[in-house]
């Protein structure tokens, strides 16, 4: 559904360029409150409002294989490194390209907007070889927000008890742990919504939640619960509870052949605590998780 013939990198590159010339949003947003930085690989949202005044987001951890679910974790990693491109004088839009070992470049368009930040995505292989990158992971600490960071508390998972997903009906937010919580897999602890588009032997080796995610949307309340921060991607591979209070919603490539581009789009949202709102946000910008 996402991949794009050989003729249509030259226009990939003009619909990069377009995104990096846009401005603010694409209808008109602006950024409200947020700022972002990029440094040494972390993605820093700055907001004076939250809790801890800023979200980092290690950007990105890893571009992953497929056949990762059973598999040694190593063998999962395609290594990339990221470099910025540039960075709006106001500080809310920035540039960056990941190349990855393999040859294939991802261009990321970083926005902050009136509910958070948009990332628009094209991942192109211009090599002759086929790419095994079927998904990437950007890494979300939600420690200092939540009010459970290392200098508040010595429990690693009290994020937990903030943080949600909607497991089981589009309406409610399932709170951690959520009911038939998994407990074994080859890495433990952690916990995996793997959706029905995605094969279950391709996700974070971590355990595996039997249900797939009712919607395609990640997050928690803030210490002061006057914030929700969320998470999505479109295509998204995953969404997993990780082991360094963290959150993701991991997006999806799913390879790409000699010459293909994809593009690949992802919010957070950052807005204050109403589900109602949080989710007429998501459903307005990922139609395709909600039919």
């Amino acid at each position: 559904m996402n991949g794009l013939n050989k003729p249509s990198i030259l226009a990939a590159a003009l619909f990069f360029l377009g995104l990096s010339l846009a401005g603010p949003g694409k209808s008109g947003q602006k950024a409200s409150l947020i700022t972002l930085a990029w440094q040494d690989n972390f993605l820093t949202i700055h907001h004076p409002s939250i809790p801890g005044g800023k979200i980092e987001t290690w950007y990105l951890e890893a571009y992953c294989r497929p056949e990762s679910t059973n598999r040694v974790w190593n063998k999962t990693l395609i290594g990339h490194k990221t470099k910025l491109i540039d960075i709006s004088d106001d500080k809310t839009q920035l540039r960056l390209r990941c190349t990855l070992e393999d040859g294939v470049t991802v261009d990321h368009v970083i926005r902050a907007i009136a509910n958070g930040v948009s990332f628009e995505l094209i991942a192109t292989n211009k090599t002759s070889e086929v790419s095994q990158a079927h998904w990437a992971q950007p890494c979300t600490r939600v420690g200092p927000f939540t009010g459970t960071g290392p200098s508040e508390t010595e429990n690693k998972y009290a994020y937990l008890a903030k943080s949600f997903i909607f497991q089981d009906s589009d309406d409610k937010p399932d709170f951690m742990p959520t009911s038939d919580w998994s407990l074994k897999a080859r890495y433990t602890p952690g916990q995996v919504w793997c959706p029905n588009h995605v094969p279950r032997a391709d996700v974070n080796p971590r355990p595996l939640h039997p249900k797939p995610p009712h919607l395609g949307l990640i997050g928690c309340v803030s210490k002061d619960d006057k914030w929700i921060l969320a998470l999505a991607w479109e295509p998204y591979q995953e969404l997993f509870q990780g082991v360094i209070r963290c959150l993701h919603s991991d997006f999806r490539i799913g390879g790409l052949a000699p010459g293909e581009s994809k593009r690949i789009r992802g919010r957070i949202y950052l807005m204050p605590n109403d589900f109602p709102s949080l989710l007429a946000s998501y459903r307005r910008d990922f139609l395709e998780h909600t039919r």
